[in-house]
């Protein structure tokens, strides 16, 4: 498999958007360039807030053609895969920390068609998810504690990219790494040296005059 990095992507996180309007809020991430649309889906269990639905994904798939990276901060995503996956998501992340079959959830999110993506909050190290390298498409980094927007960067998540990056090459992987939670252009650089290739970018990206300079400057252009 290609070790080289890939090309980097900007995916805006619509938690940030405006959730009486999220198809406009698709049609601002489109009209900035970018592919991505990053979809946190929070069950009020594994994290402390609650945000959209299957029916959410399905009502927004027919608004837009952006690759729908959909983040399931759940407790037991394993039993929701097929229902987003019907909804019109294109990748799947799934977190290491709650029990449940890691390995065969990965797989299981490859053999509907879509990418399989493993996430680690700041406290988890990043051998927790080293031996599923190979069944993962995406590897997120958290870089805040998930549950809600707004919250500032843990620097200390840089080393566990480098470690990921790393053992990317190593393996002779060719998984995506993302980053999620204070994304700006200072943290984002700091990401993109260590190896990061996706960034996530929610209250910042929205709150931008000027959407196109912004992704710009995320993405070191």
């Amino acid at each position: 498999m290609n070790a080289v990095p890939n090309e980097l992507i900007l995916a805006p996180s619509l938690l940030a958007g405006n959730h009486a309007a999220l198809g406009a809020s698709l049609a601002e991430i489109a009209c900035a360039g970018l592919a991505w649309a990053h979809i946190d889906i929070m069950d009020g269990h594994f994290v402390p807030n609650i945000s959209f639905g299957p029916k959410t994904v399905a009502d927004l798939r027919p608004l837009a053609t952006l690759h729908f990276d959909t983040h399931l901060m759940l407790a037991e995503p394993h039993k929701y895969i097929e229902a987003f996956a019907r909804a019109g998501a294109n990748g799947l992340t799934i977190h290491i920390e709650p029990q449940y079959p890691h390995r065969d959830t990965l797989r299981a999110i490859r053999a509907l068609g879509l990418k399989s993506g493993i996430a680690l909050n700041p406290g988890t190290p990043p051998e927790a998810v080293r031996d599923l390298l190979a069944d993962a498409d995406l590897v997120l980094a958290m870089t805040v504690h998930p549950g809600f927007g707004g919250q500032h960067f843990i620097g200390s998540v840089v080393e566990k990219i480098a470690a990921l990056a790393r053992w990317r090459v190593e393996g002779g992987h060719s998984y995506r790494i993302e980053v999620d939670g204070g994304i700006a252009a200072d943290t984002a650089l700091a990401c993109r040296r260590a190896g990061a290739d996706t960034l996530v970018a929610g209250t910042s990206f929205f709150k931008a005059a000027d959407k196109p300079a912004f992704a710009a400057a995320i993405l070191g252009k």
